[in-house]
């Protein structure tokens, strides 16, 4: 006898929606039905996967489709929103398209929240935290995450060090050296946060600002030269594998 097709498909596509989900008829218009409408063709009865950063994840059935809007019913609740680590990643803006990288994969490694930091070396002063939300949004729709990274609005290093949470380790690359990466952040687990600097490094007088801060851990990520995007791609997985939800 032939095995039941699993309900919903892998394939089924998935969208975030602003707005906290029920069961329910809900509307999609904008890009999000134009996604589901022209690019995934949607038809009445088709699954849906829908998620709020809020409750989870739900499937919704196409109860109506138009040529620029639709109805979903949504149904049941498939999974409740996921546990998030308490993991900030503090990164000086990169130009655009690495920037945006950055925000992906801060998204699909699980990052709890994201702060521009603005130096002295900074390339973009104002990065469009707008435009990294839509990247962390569309990551998380293609990788099955049902949260969201927060997304702050940028703030001067100086600013970010004098408000610093007590409580809340900083482990900051030191392209100068610092210890052990893996070995320092197994002893400090809890709330943390990575300090990833500028193309160019922070200055002398910004890694002395950092070193003298009561929760600033110097860390060393390997012999080798990293960009800035994978120092922080780098430093968020060991993170992960070491105090985070990989270990």
């Amino acid at each position: 006898m032939p095995a039941t097709p699993a309900w919903p498909p892998q394939s089924t596509p998935r969208l975030f929606v602003d707005q906290l989900l029920a069961e329910g008829p809900i509307r999609i218009d904008g890009p999000a039905a134009h996604y589901l409408v022209s690019v995934m063709r949607t038809k009445v009865g088709d699954p849906v996967k829908l998620f709020d950063d809020r409750t989870g994840e739900w499937l919704g059935v196409a109860a109506s489709v138009g040529k620029r809007d639709l109805t979903l019913d949504v149904t049941q609740l498939l999974r409740e929103r996921e546990a998030v680590p308490d993991l900030w990643l503090c990164a000086a803006p990169l130009k655009k398209g690495r920037v945006d990288w950055l925000a992906e994969k801060a998204c699909e490694l699980g990052v709890a929240r994201l702060v521009p930091v603005v130096t002295r070396r900074t390339v973009v002063d104002k990065p469009n935290t707008e435009r990294l939300r839509a990247h962390m949004i569309e990551a998380a729709e293609q990788c099955g995450r049902t949260a969201l990274p927060e997304v702050a609005e940028p703030v001067k290093l100086a600013a970010l060090l004098r408000e610093w949470p007590e409580g809340r380790a900083l482990f900051f690359a030191d392209e100068t050296g610092g210890v052990s990466a893996l070995e320092a952040m197994r002893a400090h687990k809890g709330p943390a946060a990575i300090l990833i600097g500028p193309e160019g490094g922070f200055d002398a007088e910004e890694r002395a600002a950092i070193r003298a801060h009561p929760s600033a851990i110097g860390i060393g990520l390997g012999p080798r030269i990293l960009r800035a995007d994978t120092a922080a791609a780098a430093a968020v997985s060991l993170w992960m594998a070491a105090v985070g939800d990989w270990c």
